[in-house]
């Protein structure tokens, strides 16, 4: 190769746009640095660039450094790595390959191999959404450094990376963000996550937070302020080795949507909600569905008045021998809107509801309590004699 003509970047990546030639100047000075990536090497016009004098350098160090990433590839079918700058684009997309196409495409040498490297993200970028969405070639994120607090949005952030087991965010900064949406959406090989550092007030959205995060065993909250959080839909779906959670500290006086929030969590054993305020929530489908070890349920708070939807609310939770509802108004939802509440619940037993409980549809109340025992149906047919089962 050293007796080739220098061959150029393909086009298909466009620098010309960048703000700031410094950030590619910093990001590939890394790299080049450990003779670990070369892929700006056959490139004239990106080998002027490197070329800029040191004050340059200097002027924008203290500005960039602010945020420093490191990254390392994930064994396997997802290859090694290689860097896309996307066009339009303020900050870096990371893919891993080790395909011949790919070497050739980008003008790497066969035995240049990367064990990790560290990215720079643009000072002027706000937010951080779909930064690594469906990234699924990374292993290990760790931010280094994370001094900046102008990120508002990082909705989606780690979106499907299925091969992260690694995700280091002790020196986060969430002071500013206002969505986390689909954060850690089917992160599903992540085995912990500590997010006790973070920093929510701000935050409004946490629907599909951690929805899929099937291997997800210890996830501390013990710091997550929600008193502005609206919509909970779907944020524990799917967390199917999740045994336990404290949510004792959340203020939830303005959540609207709990629907599907811990949908499928079939392992956990117990859930505390005690502390929950549900006064402005109208809908609560499916919340509690396929929760199938749940044995205690702490509902005693729990004011439904302005729900408009429960159906299939505890379906499938077939380890729950007791439910306090005594709280529980259904004044304003429609009947079909109650259907398989109870389904399945086969060890329930003792279920405390008051008059407040409405339900007169006797096509509905059959499908509520449809693979339960005859005695709780006894014992809610006397507790309530409008009901008949």
């Amino acid at each position: 190769m050293k007796n080739e003509e220098p061959k150029q970047l393909n086009s298909k990546v466009e620098f010309e746009n960048l703000k700031s030639d410094y950030f590619l100047i910093k990001l590939f000075d890394i790299v080049t640095k450990n003779k670990s990536l070369k892929i700006m090497k056959y490139n004239k016009k990106l080998q002027k660039r490197l070329n800029l004098d040191i004050n340059s350098y200097k002027i924008y160090s203290k500005i960039l450094s602010s945020i420093e990433i490191e990254l390392k590839p994930a064994d396997g079918k997802y290859g090694r790595f290689i860097n896309i700058l996307e066009k339009d684009k303020e900050y870096f997309k990371i893919y891993f390959d080790d395909s011949k196409e790919e070497i050739k495409r980008y003008n790497l040498e066969e035995n240049e191999k990367v064990k990790n490297i560290k990215i720079i993200i643009k000072h002027q970028v706000k937010s951080f959404e779909h930064l690594f969405d469906w990234c699924q070639c990374i292993s290990s994120i760790f931010f280094k450094k994370f001094c900046r607090n102008n990120i508002t949005d990082m909705n989606d952030m780690f979106c499907r990376c299925s091969s992260l087991t690694e995700l280091n965010l002790s020196n986060f900064n969430t002071k500013n963000v206002i969505n986390m949406d689909s954060m850690f959406f089917e992160c599903s090989s992540l085995k912990e996550l500590n997010l006790s550092n973070f920093n929510t007030n701000n935050v409004t959205k946490m629907s599909n937070m951690f929805h899929a995060c099937s291997s997800l065993k210890e996830l501390n909250l013990s710091n997550f302020n929600t008193e502005n959080v609206t919509n909970m839909n779907d944020m524990f779906s799917g967390c199917l080795s999740l045994k336990e959670l404290n949510l004792s500290n959340f203020n939830t006086e303005n959540v609207k949507i709990m629907s599907y929030m811990f949908y499928g969590c079939k392992s956990l054993i117990k859930l505390n909600l005690s502390s929950f305020n549900t006064n402005n929530v109208t809908n609560m489908n499916d919340m509690f569905y396929g929760c199938s070890s749940l044995e205690e349920l702490n509902l005693s708070n729990f004011n439904t008045y302005n729900v408009t939807k429960m159906s299939h609310m505890f379906y499938g939770c077939s380890s729950l021998k007791e439910l306090n509802l005594s709280n529980f108004n259904t004044n304003n939802i429609k009947a079909e809107e109650m259907n398989y509440m109870f389904t399945l619940c086969s060890s329930l037993n003792e279920l405390k509801i008051s008059t407040n409980f409405n339900i007169n549809d006797i096509n509905i109340i059959y499908k509520m309590f449809l693979g339960c025992s005859d005695e709780l149906k006894k014992k809610i047919k006397m507790q309530n004699k409008n009901i008949e089962i």
